[in-house]
């Protein structure tokens, strides 16, 4: 498989992964609102080192269970249930929630360590890529479209951690244009995740029904 095909496979994973505003990017978007866009990239770049490592630990413990098609097989429809019963849960509360804006809070972050640092210690407390990134290699190797050989894998942690920063860009830059808009909505925030984890859901089933 071509190294540059792996690379953009795990830039658009991990897009799909920031795409909602969550604590990073939305964390990432206040400090370059509040103190420049400088200390918002700096912010992004230690978050995207930790997600780095993180898509690597992912990476090694898929390549460990690719080795155990009967777990994958039970993970694969665990991890099945799992997001159709989020996708639900998402679409539901979106449909009953009204339409509140969800400006950026305004409180002042003051702490007074380097940026790259937060960034850091902040991507650090989200352990959500580790999962998430496990079942999506596992789910490309069962596609045949990446294998565990090291440079794979290496070459995929690497467009993961740039997609990451790619999406904290798009937020550092542009969020102040669309702070005040629909998107950034509650209700419209849980439509989208719920689209996401239904992209996944769907995924995840078409991979089930190959292996049957």
């Amino acid at each position: 498989m071509s190294i540059t095909i792996v690379f953009f496979l795990g830039l658009f994973v991990a897009l799909i992964g920031v795409i909602p505003p969550g604590l990073l990017n939305m964390t990432a978007a206040k400090i370059s609102l509040k103190e420049g866009a400088g200390r918002g990239v700096m912010f992004s770049t230690g978050v995207c080192l930790v997600v780095f490592i993180q898509t690597y630990i992912a990476a090694i413990f898929s390549r460990y269970l690719s080795n155990r098609p009967d777990v994958v097989e039970i993970l694969q429809r665990v991890a099945f249930v799992i997001f159709v019963l989020i996708t639900i849960y998402f679409l539901v509360l979106a449909s009953k929630q009204k339409e509140e804006a969800n400006p950026v809070d305004e409180d002042d972050i003051r702490s007074k360590k380097s940026r790259f640092f937060y960034g850091m210690f902040m991507s650090a407390l989200n352990v959500f890529p580790i999962p998430y990134q496990a079942y999506m290699t596992i789910t490309l190797a069962s596609f045949g479209v990446m294998d565990f050989e090291r440079v794979s894998i290496i070459t995929y942690v690497t467009g993961a951690a740039m997609g990451t920063f790619v999406m904290l860009y798009v937020y550092i830059f542009f969020f102040d244009k669309i702070k005040d808009k629909a998107f950034t909505s509650q209700k419209n925030m849980n439509y989208i995740i719920g689209s996401v984890t239904g992209l996944v859901a769907l995924i995840t089933f078409i991979n089930i029904l190959r292996e049957i």
